[in-house]
């Protein structure tokens, strides 16, 4: 059985599963609590970050290369496109795109502006975040005004990378979404899989009624 520790970024790996049908339990890591407390989970990933995969004697801990794997070692599968098709580059562009240039910069902005003292929250480095963060949006939507999705016509996993990569923006710094990267979030939350990978993540599901609640 495959075990998904943690939710957070662990929401596209539960997504991602969803949409493959593929057969998996979620343990809880509070990170709130202090991850220093949790041996089982330090013994998966001593690094101490969420998520984590473990497949067997198998242990991964990146989001987007756990996507990878699953499509890789459970496939073939619609959600990865290959060498040979149109949209290979561009599915693994916005596949990566979706952390190493989206949520992986605006996390800093969001750390900075939820955790830092009140007089370092405004700093340097989150609004270096948020630009970067801009930038990417810039070449998401570009690419939104002439497909649907980010690797064209069909849904992938980038198309999973990316979206939970906005959702978080819009979320936790209250990024107001372009119209195109609006319609596109739509399109792409309202597929079963999403909705089974929300009912999967309570942790998620919580958090984001709380958020419906206070707006």
């Amino acid at each position: 059985m495959i075990t998904v520790w943690g939710e957070g970024r662990g929401f596209r790996v539960a997504w991602m599963l969803e949409e493959m049908g593929l057969p998996y339990r979620l343990r809880d890591v509070d990170m709130l609590k202090g991850v220093e407390n949790d041996a089982e989970f330090l013994a998966i990933n001593p690094a101490g970050f969420i998520p984590a995969l473990q497949d067997g004697d198998m242990v991964m801990v990146e989001s987007v290369a756990i996507i990878e794997y699953l499509a890789a070692r459970y496939g073939p599968t619609p959600l990865a496109l290959g060498p040979d098709d149109a949209g290979f580059g561009a599915y693994l562009q916005f596949l990566h795109m979706g952390e190493a240039g989206l949520a992986g910069a605006a996390y800093i902005a969001t750390v900075s502006r939820m955790l830092a003292p009140e007089g370092e929250k405004d700093n340097w480095g989150a609004r270096l975040g948020m630009e970067i963060f801009e930038s990417r949006l810039g070449l998401v939507t570009r690419q939104l005004a002439r497909v649907p999705y980010v690797a064209g016509d069909r849904f992938t996993a980038a198309d999973i990378s990316v979206t939970y990569a906005l959702e978080f923006a819009q979320r936790t710094v209250g990024y107001a979404l372009p119209d195109a990267a609006l319609d596109y979030v739509a399109r792409t939350t309202a597929r079963d899989g999403y909705a089974r990978a929300m009912d999967a993540c309570p942790a998620t599901r919580a958090w984001v009624a709380g958020l419906k609640a206070q707006a």
